[in-house]
């Protein structure tokens, strides 16, 4: 562990890891709502299209090329169902909020952002042929999760879970958890729809760009933590 946030400094408010949950929830609200002719339609607008995305004439045409790379990132908040949605976000709160308080919230945003764009684009890039849109957060929190196992290797987290009829606190150690992370996304790549494949790749990618981005990030978290 090359990282150690000293409990003696103001915790601040983790904003960032608020509003991507609150946005998430938001747009999920927003199109459960919708017709499901409007919802087909809203996915396929806003999510990640790997036919529509490398397309040649979209790749000659940067006016074209700009909007739909755009979409890399407008389909991290968009989720299909109460499962997709809550999987990604509890994991979210599981290792963004300690993730966020070491990285800062703007390198934390930035991280989600670009991590989670470059891991659907490694994804659509593995589906180059398919016309089924891309979404959910699961490259951005795979990367947020890749940088908190680059920080925090031998943390344990505290996990409240129902144990018969109570509910009991316990401390389970970082590596463990992230091991369960990744058989629940094995387990969705067999199991879940006809793209599941794209769930695994987009996963390995957004994992391995947050170790890398933790890594190149060490000096000015070092720095950061010594204010």
């Amino acid at each position: 562990m090359f990282v150690r946030v000293e409990q003696r400094h103001r915790q601040h408010l983790p904003w960032a890891t608020i509003a991507i949950i609150a946005i998430c929830v938001s747009v999920f609200l927003w199109l459960v709502s919708a017709p499901v002719d409007e919802r087909v339609q809203l996915l396929r607008r806003w999510g990640t299209v790997p036919l529509t995305l490398f397309d040649s004439n979209a790749l000659l045409a940067p006016q074209l090329l700009a909007p739909r790379a755009a979409r890399l990132v407008t389909a991290l908040f968009i989720h299909i169902d109460w499962l997709h949605l809550t999987g990604n976000l509890l994991f979210l709160m599981i290792f963004g909020l300690s993730a966020e308080r070491a990285l800062g919230a703007w390198r934390f945003l930035t991280l989600f952002l670009v991590g989670g764009a470059l891991a659907n684009l490694v994804g659509a890039f593995t589906l180059a042929s398919a016309n089924a849109p891309i979404v959910g957060s699961s490259g951005a929190v795979s990367a947020i999760v890749g940088a908190y196992f680059a920080l925090f290797p031998r943390a344990r987290l505290g996990l409240v879970l129902p144990l018969g009829l109570f509910l009991e606190f316990v401390r389970i150690p970082a590596p463990a958890l992230i091991g369960f992370w990744i058989l629940l996304q094995l387990l969705f790549t067999f199991v879940g729809p006809a793209f599941g494949a794209v769930v695994w790749w987009t996963h390995i990618a957004g994992f391995a760009i947050g170790i890398l981005f933790a890594l190149i990030s060490r000096p000015a978290i070092a720095r950061r933590l010594r204010r």
